[in-house]
């Protein structure tokens, strides 16, 4: 009996091995689409992006809300397609950065609430693609692959 439920779970952790590409395809595609769409609502509402930076108080709304929509909107397309991954979630962690410390903190007073908010969630999912790569599925893999560089992450 020992030796079928050991079998069993090295069968099933083969399994869960074979498929190791899909994790990081499945965040990829879903929190890419995320930040595609919001950059694409706040680019199809440019005023309203801009107002709610002044109401804010975030400095020059005017340039800084289309920037801002703009990189959610370009990074959600990168990510999905795998493309500058990490430099990507980067940009990404930097612009979250910029709300929590502008916006989102005001309304943290503790602990609990730092670590309950959506923008640190969002960090340590761009964080965990920075240092785990795009996977195998992605067009950074398939340019590493082209130019036979051995990359982490991407194979």
């Amino acid at each position: 009996m020992r030796h079928l439920v050991i079998n069993s779970c090295q069968a099933a952790l083969n399994v869960f091995a074979k498929l190791q590409w899909l994790a990081p395809l499945v965040v990829r595609l879903f929190f890419g689409y995320f930040w595609l769409e919001t950059g694409w609502a706040k680019l199809h509402n440019l005023d309203g992006a801009i107002a709610r930076f002044v109401d804010w108080g975030i400095p020059y709304a005017a340039f800084n809300a289309p920037l801002s929509a703009g990189t959610e909107f370009v990074g959600g397309v990168l990510l999905m397609l795998g493309l500058v991954t990490r430099l990507t979630s980067a940009v990404m962690i930097f612009n979250l950065i910029v709300a929590i410390a502008l916006v989102v903190i005001k309304n943290v007073h503790g602990f609990d609430d730092f670590v309950e908010l959506d923008e640190f969630v969002d960090i340590l999912i761009f964080f965990w693609l920075i240092v785990a790569g795009p996977g195998t599925v992605s067009l950074d893999a398939l340019i590493a692959k082209r130019f036979g560089l051995n990359v982490k992450g991407m194979n």
